[in-house]
């Protein structure tokens, strides 16, 4: 089986943090978001993965390897492929033509989430779906009463469905979807301006394809600042007795740690309350500060921080009091300074 990750998308939503890396790349409790993801795919897929393949835009060589890394760690082959021109979720899969063949997952690399079924490799396709309650800003599935997609809807404005599709798909035919891909491109097919992926798999469903739901427990968003530290709190939540031993290289001084939280290799903790929901990466140091339910990257000093609800990236400083904030990579915000 093949894994196809779009992720193209500089994440505009989750500025300053995307600035200097690409939302996919940004650590969530320790493990950077299409890591988890990718992961949590082969544990539900339940066998051995042979490809994952990103579709990338232009990252720099540095994240490249990065990804290839992530892949590595799978025992799988990584290949990278470019969408240059934010064209729709068909165009970016029609950018890894070359790697669909065969058996697929597809997923959108901006969603995490919590599963305990197994492929139904016996249908065409399996759909991930999440009951929602605005279904208007999401594709939707309609059932019918033998539990089998009956039709794909693209951002409803009036309700048919509250199953919202996460953006996790599985195909025992990669060709057959390029085959319905192919045709509404070559024939300038769009929606709302763009290729969709919703109008090929109505098409395959036309034409006989029987698609099953495979229903998550929980679907995590990391979209802005407030949803991916929600995420952060969540995963530090599912994965407390992985979390719960820190590393022998951290130094924890005169603090209390309130679990479930992430100490990364090297950070420094001294007259501080840390927790719950806080994840600190490596090199980080925090002094005299209060932190709950925050998103702390690498390399990073706090010193006289009361912070909640709040996302800090790599290597920037913060002194000061305040109660939320969100702060990007090599910044700085200085309250203690005459």
């Amino acid at each position: 089986m093949k894994i196809i990750v779009p992720m193209a998308g500089r994440g505009s939503r989750l500025r300053p943090h995307t600035l200097t890396v690409p939302k996919p790349l940004i650590p969530i409790a320790g493990k950077p978001i299409v890591q988890r993801l990718v992961e949590d795919i082969a544990k539900v897929a339940g066998e051995e993965i042979e490809e994952v393949a990103f579709i990338i835009g232009d990252f720099g060589p540095e994240i490249e390897k990065s990804l290839l890394q992530i892949a590595e760690k799978l025992g799988a082959k990584g290949s990278l492929y470019y969408q240059n021109d934010p064209l729709g979720t068909a165009h970016a899969i029609k950018c890894a033509e070359q790697s669909m063949k065969g058996d697929v997952v597809i997923a959108f690399a901006d969603t995490l989430f919590r599963a305990d079924f197994q492929l139904d490799k016996n249908s065409d396709g399996v759909i991930w779906v999440k009951s929602v309650e605005d279904p208007s800003a999401f594709g939707v599935v309609k059932l019918d009463n033998y539990g089998f997609i009956t039709d794909f809807v693209e951002k409803p404005q009036t309700f048919v469905s509250d199953l919202a599709i996460i953006g996790i798909y599985y195909f025992n035919s990669a060709e057959k979807l390029m085959d319905e891909i192919n045709y509404i491109m070559d024939n300038d097919i769009k929606n709302g301006g763009e290729y969709q992926l919703t109008m090929a798999l109505e098409n395959l469903r036309a034409k006989g394809a029987k698609f099953t739901l495979g229903k998550v427990n929980d679907w995590m968003d990391c979209g802005n600042k407030n949803a991916t530290v929600e995420t952060n709190s969540k995963i530090l939540a599912y994965e407390k007795e992985e979390m719960s031993q820190y590393p022998a290289s951290a130094t924890i001084e005169n603090s209390l740690i309130i679990p479930p939280c992430f100490i990364g290799e090297n950070v420094k903790i001294s007259n501080s309350k840390v927790g719950p929901g806080v994840s600190l990466g490596n090199n980080t140091t925090i002094v005299n500060s209060n932190i709950e339910n925050s998103l702390i990257q690498e390399n990073t000093r706090i010193n006289h921080g009361n912070l909640s609800n709040s996302m800090i990236g790599n290597s920037a400083q913060y002194f000061g009091v305040a109660r939320e904030i969100s702060l990007g990579d090599y910044s700085v915000l200085d309250f203690l300074s005459k």
